[in-house]
């Protein structure tokens, strides 16, 4: 992020598959509501209600260990980054995270990822792949920073 951006001047990227993880990202409104902001994830009824007036990408779906539309989406993340350069790059998962981060770093973006609420004490799949590319990585139990050993424990967003 470069250094004397004004923080009404930050765009932010907020990744996310419908359902789920795209709620933990809108119960963040108070943060990014008043923000620059863009949103990707999967062109499904539930992402277009809830983002009914926001800028959306979409991006492919099933991506849970799905090898092809990884690929895909990874095309999907270099158009938008490439056009977008956003400054932070904000993601609840599920594996839609992955290309976003990876090339987000490349890009120069800085990271959060939100570990989901679900989890308790074991890691998803998707935490342990962006786990080494972000710099911020936020849980909602305390047993999870045992998992995850420079997360920060922000308790529940809901």
């Amino acid at each position: 992020m470069k250094k004397n951006k004004k923080i009404e001047e930050i765009k932010i990227c907020l990744v996310g598959s419908s359902g789920g993880h795209l709620t933990h990202l809108y119960q963040l409104k108070k943060f990014w509501e008043n923000k620059n902001r863009f949103w990707v994830t999967f062109d499904k009824e539930d992402a277009r209600s809830i983002l009914e007036n926001e800028k959306v990408y979409n991006c492919y779906y099933p991506t849970n260990r799905n090898l092809k539309n990884l690929i895909k989406n990874t095309f999907v993340a270099l158009k938008v980054l490439r056009k977008e350069k956003p400054d932070i790059i904000i993601s609840s998962g599920a594996a839609i995270a992955v290309p976003f981060f990876y090339l987000g770093k490349i890009f120069g973006a800085k990271t959060i990822y939100i570990e989901v609420f679900d989890r308790i004490d074991k890691p998803t799949l998707t935490g342990k792949l962006v786990y080494p590319v972000t710099d911020k990585f936020i849980v909602q139990w305390e047993e999870m920073k045992k998992v995850y050993k420079k997360a920060e424990n922000f308790g529940s967003i809901f």
